[in-house]
């Protein structure tokens, strides 16, 4: 691969001339966070909120800042400590809950590490300091002046907190230089293929050739509404917002699935709509019904990397359920950005709908059985993938859906480390975090050959010798062929006595 390293003016930055060099990397991390993170309109609690963010990909865009920019050496952050970052950054109104009262009382908001929780910035970067960031290097001590005077964040409770995280930041971190989007993306597709390999034995990696192949497609927007059609576009509004006057998360969950739906089908929902609205039963019983109908003929979408089906599902027979978690978390990273969305609407869906304490679908059956027997062929209808764990995998991912969206904190290691590689000009394949094979010298490699080949007629002689089933002619035989073809193994074992 062909890496393209993307200098730009360097800050001439050292903690260590710095008075307030925690301020600098506090700074720093803000501004990865605003340029980085995606910020876009989302829902929660029910309701619809412009310009948010994901808990979860906040700890996963300020854990591989820290890292790749080594601002704390070589010491190994955990994600747990990430997530205290983003608490203090909370703390001092970096950015905010987007709901901060509970039941009706204040409560301080405990910054969680969840795809279900959302948040948003106090202070927005203005267009400026975002085109310096992307073109000119801009320093972030420049952009974040007015929030720190606005935070009220000193410069000694920063110190203290780094302190009370066991980090300290060295005197010279990694600034100089920048990788373009494009050599980013392709190290996180092949380390992402890389580990999967590590976690998944695959009779064929031709599926994962081709997935590597692939470029990146831009993201598309959701299915719209043909603009011509006014009455296309009323009747999706008029379900929005009756979704967004529902205090129901099945109802919630369901509406915003329906954005992946053909027009007519949302014609048809709204047309034989209840006239009695407050029937969520009877609403729920059709959302229900056209959203199972419009999957049960749509293309599977967990259709890519086919192999990987089997091998997750044998994780999860054999009962390795966190290296099944993990092995997901990086086929689902390997989604093209509109499948992983609507692929995450509807694994929320089917999680609300199976809980047994929600509207029963079918009086016959459990919720959970019937939402799987439903939706499984629209994730995975791979032909060599038994029913039963077919059956398995798709539990799973209902179960885990919290989870499996989240990119494994390995993966995140893995990719810094290539990335900062790359900024220094090494090797990137050097320390990749995983080896499949081991360059050796030809002395050392006939070596390898010759005791392994002795140890194992060492082994084939002890077993002859101590075969208690073979008769002593028989045993007589074998061993006069073992002195015949190998007299030095034979006389090691032995001794001249024999």
């Amino acid at each position: 691969m062909k890496y393209i390293v993307c200098k730009f003016n360097t800050f001439g930055f050292s903690v260590a001339q710095k008075p307030f060099g925690a301020t600098y990397v506090w700074s720093s991390i803000i501004n990865t966070l605003q340029t980085q993170v995606e910020v876009k309109k989302r829902r929660h609690h029910l309701k619809r909120h412009n310009d948010c963010f994901v808990g979860s990909e906040a700890v996963d865009v300020i854990y591989s800042h820290l890292t790749q920019n080594k601002f704390f050496g070589d010491v190994d952050i955990p994600r747990a400590k990430v997530v205290r970052v983003c608490q203090a950054l909370m703390d001092y109104k970096v950015f905010e809950a987007v709901q901060t009262r509970v039941f009706g009382k204040d409560k301080k908001p405990a910054f969680e590490d969840s795809s279900c929780s959302l948040y948003r910035f106090t202070t927005i970067p203005n267009q400026d300091s975002q085109l310096g960031h992307e073109n000119k290097g801009t320093s972030p001590s420049r952009f974040s002046d007015a929030l720190f005077k606005s935070s009220d964040i000193k410069s000694d409770s920063l110190e203290d907190l780094w302190e009370n995280l066991s980090l300290k930041p060295t005197n010279s971190p990694h600034v100089s230089t920048r990788l373009s989007p494009q050599v980013i993306n392709e190290v996180w597709q092949e380390e992402t293929i890389g580990r999967l390999l590590q976690l998944v034995d695959l009779p064929f990696l031709d599926s994962l050739l081709k997935q590597q192949e692939v470029v990146p497609k831009a993201p598309q927007s959701k299915r719209q509404p043909d603009m011509v059609n006014t009455s296309n576009y009323l009747d999706r509004g008029i379900l929005r917002a009756y979704g967004d006057s529902q205090e129901d998360e099945w109802i919630s969950a369901a509406i915003d699935c329906l954005e992946y739906l053909p027009d007519q089908m949302v014609v048809d929902i709204s047309r034989n709509f209840p006239e009695q609205p407050d029937r969520t039963d009877l609403v729920k019983e059709l959302l229900f019904g056209a959203i199972g109908k419009y999957y049960s003929t749509r293309e599977p979408l967990l259709n890519h990397l086919s192999d990987v089906h089997n091998g997750i599902a044998e994780l999860l027979v054999n009962g390795k359920t966190e290296i099944a978690l993990e092995a997901t978390q990086l086929f689902l990273k390997l989604l093209d950005s509109q499948n992983r969305e609507e692929f995450r609407r509807l694994l929320y869906f089917m999680a609300v709908a199976a809980d047994p304490s929600e509207f029963k679908l079918q009086e016959e059956s459990d919720n959970r059985m019937v939402v799987k027997r439903v939706f499984s062929k629209a994730i995975v209808n791979n032909k060599n993938l038994s029913k039963g764990k077919t059956d398995l995998l798709v539990l799973f991912l209902m179960d885990h859906q919290k989870d499996v969206f989240k990119i494994p904190g390995t993966l995140h290691k893995i990719v810094s480390v290539k990335l900062l590689a790359i900024q220094k000009g090494r090797d990137p394949n050097k320390d990749t975090g995983y080896i499949y094979c081991q360059r050796i010298d030809g002395r050392e490699y006939s070596s390898s050959i010759q005791k392994k080949t002795k140890d194992q007629l060492l082994s084939l002689l002890k077993t002859i010798d101590e075969d208690s089933k073979l008769s002593a002619k028989e045993k007589k035989k074998l061993l006069g062929q073992f002195h015949k073809s190998h007299p030095d193994i034979f006389i090691e074992y032995f001794g001249d006595s024999f």
